[in-house]
């Protein structure tokens, strides 16, 4: 998420009770997930393993749990909950904010576009030129609409995302701040469930068609010209390539990334990074080549195992 106005990291530290450490004179721009964040974001870190990652990374600004070694330019805000302190700013500059009418006020609708009868739009939505949006539709906060975009009847976007920080044997919610980003000439299958990115954007990208009742996970980013079939799930901050082409129910797990023009079979379930160009099939998914010569050869075994005991 990108503020309106850049803020000065010593007002952060001092609403959220923070130690600086570093530059104290940084503009904050914006504050983001690890995973995504640019120069002039926020972040946060409470593990340790993850201490070197965060300090590496593009962020500018990180709240931390103990007081370390600042890297050059860089500010860090020492904080003994850094979960709770960001959580705290995501409300603050993003508070929670439901609906009172089935399309608001500050929605931004391009007088081309069809919107059938109760459609939900929410509060910064933006659809372009000449889109058709389908009854019962729901169309979330600061979702945004490119041009020539289909959403089928029952489309859900914009839903908060299912992530939860783990701590003491509880879960607490994080604050969804992120948004969701259609562009143009994507088709949006009927009961199709898109999450809001926790902080960042989730994306389908331009010409991509989805069939019915697909979900994306918070987040994600989907390339461009990829056909994704009915009943697949694709777990959160997951990158798919561009021409990639999804089977019926296909899962595939969080934090992946699938390369351009991936073809993946039917019901399989994808638990690792795929290579560009490569057809896929199985549980766990392997070059369909391979996984085809394997299912081959276990037809073989009974024949195998009664010879051999002759």
């Amino acid at each position: 998420m990108k503020f309106k106005k850049a803020i000065d990291v010593k007002s952060i530290a001092q609403q959220i009770g923070a130690k600086l450490v570093g530059n104290g004179k940084l503009q904050v721009g914006g504050m983001n997930e690890i995973h995504k964040v640019v120069e002039g974001d926020l972040t946060f870190v409470d593990v340790q393993k993850y201490y070197s990652k965060s300090l590496g990374s593009a962020a500018s600004v990180i709240i931390i749990d103990q007081e370390v070694e600042c890297p050059e330019g860089k500010t860090l805000l020492v904080h003994p909950e850094p979960f709770n302190a960001y959580n705290s700013l995501a409300k603050y500059y993003k508070p929670f904010k439901s609906l009172d009418e089935k399309q608001e006020d500050s929605a931004r609708i391009h007088e081309t576009s069809i919107i059938e009868p109760n459609v939900i739009i929410g509060e910064n939505v933006v659809i372009g030129e000449n889109c058709y949006i389908q009854a019962n539709a729901y169309i979330g906060n600061d979702t945004v609409i490119g041009d020539r975009v289909i959403i089928q009847a029952g489309a859900i976007l914009g839903t908060d995302a299912f992530y939860y920080h783990h701590k003491d044997g509880e879960f607490t919610k994080w604050h969804s701040i992120g948004r969701v980003v259609i562009e143009d000439d994507v088709v949006v299958g009927a009961g199709c469930t898109i999450n809001r990115g926790v902080s960042g954007d989730t994306v389908i990208g331009k010409g991509t068609k989805m069939d019915s009742q697909v979900h994306i996970g918070h987040g994600a980013v989907i390339g461009k010209h990829c056909l994704i079939a009915g009943q697949v799930g694709i777990g959160g901050k997951t990158i798919v390539g561009d021409h990639v082409i999804l089977y019926g129910q296909v899962g595939i797990a969080q934090n992946l990334k699938i390369g351009d023009r991936v073809i993946i079979g039917a019901k399989s379930g994808v638990s690792k990074n795929l290579e560009s160009g490569k057809r896929y099939f199985g549980y766990p998914a392997a070059e369909a080549k391979t996984k085809h010569k394997e299912l081959a050869a276990l037809r073989h075994l009974p024949q195998f195992f009664k010879d051999y005991n002759k």
